[in-house]
């Protein structure tokens, strides 16, 4: 593994052979992937920390999806070299989807986990609230709610260090670049999917608030050719309450259309 970074952009990277470029989501950062990385053997995997978060500093603009976007396109064209995988997490879903269809010609296939098309009325006034209460009263709280809420129970059963993890996940974040990432999202709107044409693996967990199966359903029916797979007894943070599945899921898509 080495670091590098695209402007202030922090990034690890592992491996060598083929792009794989993973976006992480709300109060993750390059860690969310990192039990996924053993299937992937053959393959160079890029994980960013999105600007504002992780080891990211906040740029002097604020955070936006667009930014976002517009970051993930840079690092892909400066580090990633030929058309990439792109798989993303949550927010990260939201951020491939832009990127896939405003650079296809950076993009191979895409793997969503947990994906969002675009918040809902409430979730905005959840995140806007989020946002509020990272500035006022730290990540503590939030940290709790995300570990627990946003996991299964029988995930958390079966992995003590579920709930942790995800707790430190928010924990070590910035509050400011967490409030702000929780206002970017809150602003993001959906991408026109009308033309994207590249091979889309959705993933979801059956016990998804944020991600339900049928707002998945809903989002591969816009994208032509997806897949959707729904992990039984799985929260919302997929890739760590179901790693075994989801490496083997995300291995499966990169090696098929990597030789198509």
């Amino acid at each position: 593994m080495t670091g590098a970074a695209v402007g202030r952009t922090q990034i690890e990277i592992d491996g060598a052979g083929p792009g794989v470029v993973f976006v992480h989501g709300l109060g993750g950062d390059s860690n969310s992937f990192q039990m996924l990385l053993g299937a992937l053997s053959g393959f160079r995997c890029i994980r960013p920390d999105l600007p504002g978060s992780g080891r990211s500093p906040r740029p002097f603009d604020a955070l936006s999806m667009e930014l976002f976007a517009n970051t993930i396109a840079e690092i892909i064209k400066k580090v990633g070299g030929d058309p990439v995988h792109l798989v993303g997490h949550s927010m990260g879903t939201l951020v491939c989807q832009h990127v896939a269809t405003r650079f296809p010609e950076c993009v191979r296939s895409l793997t969503l986990f947990g994906p969002i098309v675009e918040p809902s009325d409430a979730a905005r006034l959840r995140l806007r609230e989020r946002a509020r209460t990272a500035r006022q009263d730290g990540l503590i709280g939030i940290a709790d709610a995300a570990a627990t809420g946003g996991t299964s129970s029988r995930s958390r059963n079966a992995n003590p260090l579920l709930a942790p993890f995800v707790r430190e996940c928010h924990m070590r974040q910035d509050p400011e670049g967490f409030a702000q990432t929780c206002e970017a999202l809150a602003d993001g709107v959906a991408a026109d999917l009308r033309f994207l044409r590249r091979p889309t693996l959705i993933v979801t967990g059956d016990e998804d608030a944020v991600a339900p199966p049928s707002a998945a359903q809903a989002l591969a029916d816009r994208i032509k050719g997806a897949r959707l797979k729904v992990l039984e007894h799985c929260g919302h943070w997929t890739p760590f309450e179901r790693p075994q599945d989801c490496a083997r899921l995300l291995s499966g898509q990169v090696r098929a259309h990597e030789a198509a």
